[in-house]
Parts: structure tokens; C-alpha cells; sequence
């Protein structure tokens, strides 16, 4: 593997930051920010002459060139192992192999410069245009993917994009970006159309959310919270908790399979893995026999405390998960806390009976780490669903394993989510699967309930923006008699 080298964009206002340490100024931040804006608009203006077929082959390079050099993708995978140490390798490698070709088809045949849609019978056309330059905050998460996906939307839509990497995987982003910019200079783009930023800082990336156009955050909460803040157009996205219901009609052995292949995806790096399994008293002991079979071992009541007590080593005082365990094997988690678990072991399961901050396991844990309730039935199993959410992840998304029409409708209807997964790995579908029809994204919009303006996976539709042409039709207005028909008012 290649050493981790410092990206080479480099500007003066970024100097002054790393000479020695020392932290820039608001003046210098706010300057040197800037200086990257203007970058990024010159690059954008260009950008917006492009033709469709230009923005197409741009979209398209992106993918190809990174998806048909296996040893980059590798390089890039162990590259963001070193440097995060979240996840493992083939998850990483399978991301971005995925991405590329997911991205890709679902792009592929957008309109997105000129005329877009016209709707005659409305007298309607539809102009689809650039934002402008977009400010991205990237997860440690998803250093090496999130780009990728990001980039292709942007070159497509003809935006400039800005990329805030989160701290922990900085070097990874910056790698990834230097990959993305010598494609599109191959391609005969400005390079600027994509910029990161090699040392960020909160205070750089809160400058860069206030001068972008557009902020598309995803990540912690807490900058989530602040791009609604900076005063900019932002799309954000929530909290995740996936809870997964298993019902009396489910194939169990499926469900069971399923479910390890979504928790262990990148070791629960991310936000879509199962973190709480409702299960149905009257296949509860036989789902628990699918898990073991699987990998999924139950701790007891002695080894519950103590693994409590190393995901949450300042609970109940401070809810912070520690971040030792995050995206680690199972084993290795289990080593912490000095538990005894097989040798197979890839998930730890402890049985839980409430929600809410008394009862830390139903919130998200970011780990190999699944809460297992007991439900009478399909209600009961709701109102947990609900009220864990409630507590960490609402809006997000859950899934059900069931051969029950009813119940699977009754589930969707009752809980407060914007994805709902039916006999689906859920993390690794809710974010577009060549098995469901969900677009590909990186972002997930989990609606008000998760605190988003969106309640939808973050695409290509939402890096545009759109002109409408309003032309006079033949009048559709109806009589009184035609509107009101059907309607009976109260006595």
C-alpha cells in the first residue's frame, strides 16, 4: 500500500493555517474560503455551457475510470482502513464498485441541461439549471465512497462542489478528490469543479456552509444542525436506528441471513444497519436459534452490563458511544469487554425490554451490536418500533420480515419513517440496490420527523435547480355545480 500523503491543493490562506499548527483567524477563514468559492464559481460558469452530452460523458468518466481500475479502488479501500480504522476492507471496495455502476445507471438518461420536461396539456416546460457551488460535509463513515457519489451528481446538474471531509478520514477524501480531479482534467473539465479541503477545521466548514449556494450535510448532528443554521439552502440528513420487525410468517433462517449480511456490511459503519430486532413471541426462541446459527451471539444479563458499560463508558451521565468500538469486529468488542463469546461470533445480541435514555440499547450504537425485543404482536411490535425511534432515529428507516400483506401495511402506516425495508437487508438496499427500485445515494433525507427538510434519498433532482415556462391553456375551470359535486356539508 501506498504511504498517505498530503493532497497538493494548497492555498496561501491555508499555509497560515498548518505553519505551525496555528489556527487561522476569522479573517483568514472567511478569506480563504473564499478564495476556494471563486475557484469553484469560475470552474461553474464554465461548467454551465456544457452541453448534454458533455455533462453526460463528464457524469460517466467518474464512474467508469474508477470502477474499472480494481487496483485504485483496493488502494483506496486500505487507504481508508489505515487512516479511519472504521469498517473493513471488501465493504469499502464493494461500496465503491457499487457506487459507481449504481450511480451510473440511475444517471445515465436524465435530462438535465436545457428543456427538460414538457408537460402540453398544461401548457408546462420545465428548464432544469445549476445551483451553483455546493458545500458537502463528508462522514468518517464514508470518506472514500461519499465523493464519488456526490461528484457525479454535480458534474451531471453542472454544479461545483466543495468537499468538508470530517477530520478522521480528511486524508482519505482529499485522495479521493485528487482521483476525481485528474478524470475530469482527462476529460477536458476544469479540475476545480471539484475541490476538498485538506485541513478542516468546524470553523472552516461552517465558512464554507455560509458561502456555498447549496449545503448537502451529511454526518453528526450536530453539523447537520448547523448547515440549517448557516443561513443557506441546506438538505440534511437524521439520526439513524434501523429496527427491524420480524413477524410469525417470516422465514426465519432468510431473515436471520439477511440481517448479519446488512449489521456486519463495513462492521455497522453505517447509518442503515439493523440496530434493534422486534421480534414476535411465538418465533422469538426460534429466531434466536436462525442467529446463532449465523454468528449472532446472545450475551447474558452479567455481559450485557458490561458491554453497556464499554459502548457507553460514561453512561448515564454522557450518552457518547465510545468510539473504540465503532465499526470493530464483534470479537474485538467483545475483548474490550472482557466477555466470553464463540469463536464465530460477528454479532453480539442482548435482550432488551424498554426504550429511551434509561435503556441505552435501543438508541444507535454504530457497532456489531443489535437490541432484541419481545413483541406480543404486529401492535405491540409497532409501538416499540416507535418509541425507540423516538428516541434515536425518527425519520430515518425500519424494515419487516413477513409473508403478511396486512402487517406489512399496518407497519408502514403506524411508524414515523421514510423508508420502510420488507424482507430486505436493510442496510444495504435503503440506499439503492440493483433488488428494489430506491435511487442511489450516499444521503438520506429522513423528512421533519428526523429534523430534514426531505423525506427521501438525496439525488440527482435535488442538485438542480428548475425554470418553468407558464404558457395560457383552454380555461379547465369547472361550474360550481361540477366542483362542489360529491361534497355534503354539515346541517
Amino acid at each position: 500500500m501506498k504511504k498517505i500523503v498530503k493532497t497538493g491543493q494548497t492555498t496561501a490562506g491555508e499555509a497560515r493555517y498548518m505553519n505551525g499548527g496555528k489556527s487561522m483567524s476569522e479573517t483568514d477563514v472567511r478569506s480563504y474560503i473564499a478564495g476556494l468559492i471563486e475557484k469553484s464559481r469560475a470552474a461553474q460558469k464554465v461548467a454551465e455551457g456544457f452541453t448534454q452530452e458533455q455533462v453526460d460523458r463528464l457524469a460517466g468518466a467518474v464512474c467508469y475510470e474508477i470502477y474499472h481500475n480494481k487496483e485504485l479502488i483496493r488502494e483506496l479501500a486500505e487507504f481508508a482502513m489505515e487512516e479511519t480504522e472504521l469498517g473493513d476492507v471488501p465493504s469499502k471496495i464493494g461500496k465503491v464498485t457499487g457506487k459507481c455502476r449504481a450511480m451510473w445507471h440511475d444517471v445515465k438518461n436524465v435530462k438535465t441541461v436545457g428543456i427538460t420536461e414538457e408537460i402540453p396539456e398544461k401548457g408546462l416546460v420545465r428548464i432544469s439549471k445549476p445551483v451553483g457551488v455546493i458545500g458537502s460535509l463528508v462522514p468518517s463513515t464514508q470518506p472514500e465512497m461519499h465523493p464519488i457519489v456526490q461528484t457525479v451528481n454535480a458534474l451531471k446538474a453542472r454544479d461545483a462542489i466543495i468537499f468538508a471531509p470530517h477530520p478522521r478520514g480528511k486524508k482519505t477524501s482529499a485522495k479521493t478528490v485528487d482521483i476525481i480531479r485528474g478524470i475530469i482534467k482527462k476529460y477536458g473539465a476544469p479540475e476545480d469543479l471539484v475541490i476538498c479541503i485538506p485541513e478542516p477545521t468546524v470553523e472552516i466548514t461552517n465558512e464554507l456552509m455560509a458561502q456555498s449556494d447549496l449545503v448537502i450535510a451529511t454526518g453528526g448532528q450536530g453539523m447537520v444542525r448547523a448547515a440549517y443554521s448557516s443561513g443557506r439552502p441546506a438538505f440534511g440528513v437524521g439520526a439513524g436506528n434501523a429496527n427491524i420487525v420480524i413477524d410469525s410468517t417470516a422465514n426465519l433462517a432468510e431473515a436471520a441471513a439477511k440481517i448479519k449480511n446488512s449489521k456486519t456490511f463495513d462492521l455497522a459503519a453505517g447509518c442503515s444497519c439493523d440496530n434493534a430486532v422486534i421480534i414476535l413471541e411465538d418465533v422469538y426462541e426460534k429466531m434466536l436459534e436462525e442467529f446463532a446459527k449465523v454468528g449472532a451471539h446472545m450475551v447474558n444479563a452479567e455481559d450485557k452490563e458490561k458491554l453497556k458499560n464499554t459502548i457507553w463508558p460514561a453512561w448515564p451521565d454522557n450518552h457518547a458511544i465510545n468510539r473504540d468500538v465503532v465499526a470493530k469486529p464483534a470479537r474485538y468488542i467483545a475483548e474490550l469487554a472482557e466477555i466470553q463469546v464463540p469463536e464465530d461470533t460477528c454479532i453480539l445480541l442482548a435482550e432488551e425490554s424498554g426504550s429511551g435514555e434509561a435503556y441505552p440499547f435501543s438508541g444507535e450504537k454504530m457497532c456489531v451490536t443489535i437490541a432484541v425485543y419481545k413483541a406480543k404482536d404486529i401492535d405491540d411490535a409497532i409501538r416499540i418500533v416507535n418509541a425507540n425511534l423516538a428516541y434515536s432515529g425518527a425519520g430515518h428507516s425500519c424494515g419487516i420480515y413477513s409473508n403478511t400483506p396486512e402487517n406489512v401495511e399496518k407497519y408502514a402506516l403506524s411508524t414515523y419513517t421514510t423508508r420502510v425495508t420488507v424482507n430486505l437487508p436493510n442496510a444495504l438496499t435503503n440506499t439503492g440496490s440493483w433488488v428494489c427500485g430506491m435511487p442511489a445515494t450516499s444521503s438520506l433525507g429522513c423528512g421533519t420527523w428526523g429534523g430534514n427538510i426531505c423525506s427521501e434519498n438525496i439525488t440527482l433532482k435535488h442538485y438542480m435547480n428548475n425554470t418553468w415556462v407558464i404558457r395560457e391553456i383552454p380555461s379547465f375551470e369547472p361550474s360550481d355545480e361540477e366542483l362542489w359535486a360529491g361534497f355534503v356539508p354539515e346541517k
